[in-house]
C-alpha cells in the first residue's frame, strides 16, 4: 500500500472505479455520504471501518448523524490522495454492499 501522492490523472482513474465517491472542490480528498436504515447499522459500519483503519494505519475524516455517515479520505502526510485512500474507499464500498446483501437475505 503506497502513501505516495497520486497524479491527478491516476486519482481520476481510480475514483471512476468507485461507487459514488466524489472529489472535494480542491481535489485533495475523495468524499462519500453513506446512508443506513438506522443508527445501529451506521455504527456497525463505522466500527468495521475503524478496525480496517487501524490495520492500515490510515484513518478517515468522518461525521455521523443518526443513519448518515459522511467520509472524507486523503493522505495527510502527502498533502493529497494516495493509493491508501482508494484502498480504504474500496473496502467501504464492499462493506456497504455486503451490508445491503445481508439485509435482503433477512
Amino acid at each position: 500500500m503506497s502513501r505516495q501522492k497520486l497524479s491527478p490523472q491516476k486519482a481520476e482513474e481510480l475514483r471512476a472505479s468507485l461507487n459514488g465517491w466524489q472529489f472535494s472542490d480542491d481535489k485533495e480528498f475523495i468524499e462519500k455520504e453513506f446512508t443506513f436504515a438506522d443508527f445501529k447499522q451506521a455504527w456497525a459500519f463505522m466500527t468495521a471501518v475503524a478496525e480496517k483503519a487501524e490495520e492500515m494505519d490510515h484513518h478517515p475524516n468522518w461525521s455521523n448523524v443518526y443513519n448518515h455517515v459522511h467520509i472524507s479520505l486523503t493522505t495527510h502526510d502527502q498533502g493529497g490522495l494516495s493509493q491508501l485512500d482508494f484502498d480504504m474507499a474500496t473496502f467501504m464500498d464492499q462493506l456497504e454492499a455486503s451490508s445491503a446483501s445481508q439485509k435482503s437475505i433477512n
